[in-house]
């Protein structure tokens, strides 16, 4: 079965909300971003669809570029539930035009409630909430299915590469100093190119901390068939339906054992044969990163 990458973005002018009022457009981002993958699924295809999200709030140059990236299983459940719908090419998901329009539908929507209950409040009296959420609506908005995936193997690395990353690795950076960072980026508008960017610090700092989202926010959020409150049962049904099993489980990796002198990771067969310095202990096993 394919697994198909779907990314949408949220045009500019809705930034300023994002940057004061951060946990609750990030909120009805992600929300506005399932139930697409799901409406439209359920209207194209009659099928109940699955769908992981994934929150990303930056582009390359660290400036503010909110977007989601949804990881669909090729397939779902038929409408009444008792059989398998699987897609009818298997390089082809949805029609990206009604992915937009059902996605800026809904974020706008998620927006105007917000504005009607007050959540918006933050907002300096410079932004008018009503006035930018009316402007995005008016505007295409961008939606991009990417080719599937190689298959559940693929889908993992790309969740363990992409999930966990922050706006920028130190490997981009090239260096610091007189007050100033450079670092790489590429430039998507002009044929990705691998560019140079120097920055003050202090901007430098200010577009990295653009980022940091509130404390306890989930960026990871399922949808669909794959929905945290019957996720077990309905892959559980799933399996039964395509006739597939129950997939094997690898073997643990065993934890790294560490240098008592240095804390570097050592081969296990040679943990042993390396002398403990006086007055200094090895770490907690249970502490070894696995």
């Amino acid at each position: 079965m394919p697994y198909f990458h779907v990314v949408l973005t949220v045009p500019e002018i809705l930034n300023d909300i994002a940057l004061y009022c951060p946990e609750v457009f990030y909120a009805a981002l992600l929300r506005a971003a399932g139930n697409t993958v799901v409406d439209v699924g359920r209207s194209k295809l009659k099928a109940l669809l699955g769908c992981l999200t994934v929150l990303h709030t930056w582009g390359q140059n660290l400036s503010l570029h909110p977007h989601v990236h949804c990881v669909v299983p090729g397939g779902g459940f038929s409408l009444d539930g008792k059989r398998w719908a699987s897609l009818r090419s298997p390089t082809y998901l949805l029609p990206v035009k009604v992915l937009s329009k059902r996605f800026r539908t809904l974020l706008c929507n998620y927006l105007r409630d917000a504005e009607r209950k007050g959540k918006l409040a933050r907002l300096p009296k410079t932004v008018l909430p009503h006035a930018a959420i009316e402007g995005a609506r008016a505007q295409e908005w961008i939606a991009y299915v990417k080719r599937p995936f190689g298959g559940p193997r693929q889908v993992l690395r790309y969740l363990a590469r992409y999930t966990h990353r922050v706006a920028i690795s130190n490997s981009r950076i090239v260096s610091f100093h007189d007050h100033k960072v450079i670092f790489r980026w590429r430039d998507y508008a002009d044929s990705n190119r691998s560019k140079l960017m120097v920055l003050e610090a202090t901007e430098f700092v200010r577009r990295f901390l653009m980022h940091v989202l509130t404390p306890g926010f989930v960026k990871i959020r399922y949808f669909g068939f794959l929905a945290n409150r019957r996720r077990a049962e309905t892959i559980a049904l799933a399996r039964t339906l395509l006739g597939a099993a129950e997939p094997l489980l690898e073997e643990r990796i065993k934890p790294a054992v560490l240098c008592p002198n240095c804390f570097a990771a050592q081969k296990q067969q040679h943990a042993r044969r390396v002398p403990l310095l006086p007055g200094v202990r090895p770490p907690p096993l249970d502490a070894l990163p696995v």
